[in-house]
C-alpha cells in the first residue's frame, strides 16, 4: 500500500528533476534583425566618344525614268521585238514595233508628186515673171500685168514649200511605223501582240531606264540637321553628297547595295512633317524595282556624345543614374537622338558616371540599390 503511494511520487520528481535539467542546460538563442536585401540593377558606365550618325529611313526602288510606249502613227502592228515582254532588256535606238508601213508609203508617194508638180510650177512662174519685168521694164506691158506675175510667183513659191513639208512628215510618219525604244532599259509591262491595231496616243507598252534607279526615303525634317552638306542647293559636287547603303533580304540572302542623297523634294509632307530624300544608285541591274529596302544615311560626326541603350531612358528627356552611395537618381540630359536601339546624349552625363540600363518601373529617386556593370563592352566605349 505504502508502495503505490510513494511510486508516483518518486517518478513526479523525477521528472521535475529531469525539466530543471533541461532548463538549467539550454542554449540562450539572442534574435538577429532579418538580412536587407537591395534590388539588383544594371549599370553602363558613361564614356563620351565621336560618333559617326546614321540617318535610318526606308523606301521602295523606283527607276528615274519611266516611259509610256506609245505609238505616233496608227495600224495593225505587223511585228514585235522578242524583248518587248515584262522584263526583257533592251537598247537605246532598238526596233521594238513595226506597223504596217503600206498607207504611209503611199502617202509617201503622193506626197513626192504633188511635190515635183509644185517644183514645176515654181520654176515656170519663176521664169514668167522674168518675162514680165523684161516687157513691164520696156513698158509693153500694163503695171496690173506685172503684179499678177509677181503674185503668181509668189504662191507657186509657198505651194512648194508646203509640198516639201508635206513630204517631209509623210516620210516621217513612214518612219515612225517602225518603233524604237527611246533609252536603254526594262519592259516593264506590254499589251501588244501581232495584228492587233495600234491608234496614234494610246500607250501599248511601259518602258523604264536602267542608268539610274531611285528610292524615296522619308526622314523627319529635323534630322536633316545631320548632314553636312545642303541638299537643296545646286552647286554640290556628286563626291560630297551622302552615302547611302541600302539592304535587305533578297533571294534567300542579306544583300545591299550603296548610293548617294541627290536631292530633297520640294516640300514638307504637312501631317508626318516628314521630308523626301531621294538616294539614287547608277547602273544597278541587281536591284529589282518594286523590292522594298532599308536604308542607312551616312551623316556627319557628332563629338563628346554618349551612347546608351534605348531602354536606359526613363522618358524621352530623363536617365537614371547611380551615384556614389548606390542611389538612384533622376537626372534630366539633352538627347541629341532617339533610335529605336540607342539614344545618343548630347550632354547632362560625365565619364564615369552609372547610368541604370534598365530603370524599374517603381522607381523611387533616392533608393538603395545592388548595381551590376554590364557584361557587354562599356557603352560609348
Amino acid at each position: 500500500m505504502r508502495l503505490k503511494i510513494l511510486l508516483p511520487l518518486i517518478v513526479v520528481g523525477l521528472a521535475l528533476l529531469g525539466a530543471f535539467g533541461l532548463f538549467a542546460t539550454r542554449k540562450v538563442v539572442t534574435p538577429t534583425p532579418p538580412e536587407r536585401r537591395l534590388p539588383a540593377v544594371r549599370v553602363s558606365v558613361v564614356s563620351p566618344r565621336t560618333v559617326d550618325i546614321q540617318v535610318r529611313s526606308q523606301g521602295t526602288v523606283m527607276p528615274r525614268t519611266e516611259s509610256q510606249l506609245i505609238p505616233e502613227v496608227s495600224g495593225p502592228a505587223i511585228w514585235t521585238s522578242p524583248i518587248l515582254v515584262s522584263g526583257g532588256y533592251f537598247d537605246a535606238g532598238e526596233r521594238l514595233v513595226k506597223i504596217d508601213p503600206a498607207r504611209y508609203e503611199t502617202a509617201v508617194e503622193r506626197a513626192r508628186a504633188t511635190l515635183e508638180r509644185a517644183i514645176g510650177e515654181a520654176d515656170f512662174a519663176r521664169q514668167d515673171l522674168r518675162r514680165q519685168e523684161d516687157l513691164a521694164e520696156d513698158e509693153i506691158i500694163s503695171r496690173t500685168s506685172f503684179e499678177n506675175a509677181k503674185r503668181d510667183h509668189s504662191v507657186a513659191q509657198a505651194n512648194l514649200r508646203d509640198a516639201r513639208a508635206a513630204l517631209a512628215e509623210a516620210e516621217r510618219d513612214l518612219e515612225r511605223t517602225v518603233i524604237r525604244a527611246p533609252f536603254s532599259g526594262r519592259v516593264r509591262e506590254e499589251r501588244v501582240d501581232v495584228g492587233q491595231f495600234l491608234s496614234r496616243g494610246t500607250s501599248f507598252a511601259t518602258l523604264y531606264a536602267t542608268d539610274f534607279l531611285e528610292i524615296r526615303l522619308p526622314v523627319p525634317d529635323d534630322q536633316l540637321a545631320f548632314f553636312d552638306t545642303p541638299l537643296w542647293t545646286r552647286t554640290t559636287e556628286v563626291t560630297e553628297l551622302p552615302r547611302v547603303r541600302l539592304h535587305t533580304r533578297f533571294a534567300g540572302q542579306e544583300r545591299e547595295w550603296w548610293g548617294r542623297i541627290v536631292r530633297t523634294e520640294g516640300e514638307i509632307d504637312p501631317k508626318s512633317r516628314m521630308v523626301h530624300v531621294v538616294a539614287r544608285l547608277e547602273n544597278e541591274l541587281t536591284l529589282p524595282v518594286g523590292l522594298f529596302v532599308l536604308a542607312d544615311i551616312e551623316a556627319r560626326s557628332a563629338e563628346n556624345v554618349v551612347v546608351l541603350p534605348r531602354a536606359a531612358m526613363l522618358d524621352s528627356t530623363h536617365v537614371v543614374v547611380v551615384d556614389d552611395e548606390d542611389r538612384l537618381r533622376r537626372r534630366p540630359v539633352e538627347v541629341l537622338r532617339l533610335d529605336r536601339d540607342e539614344a545618343l546624349i548630347a550632354s547632362g552625363l560625365t565619364a564615369g558616371e552609372r547610368v541604370c540600363s534598365s530603370p524599374p518601373a517603381d522607381f523611387i529617386d533616392g533608393q538603395l540599390v545592388k548595381p551590376l556593370e554590364e557584361l557587354t563592352p562599356e557603352v560609348g566605349s
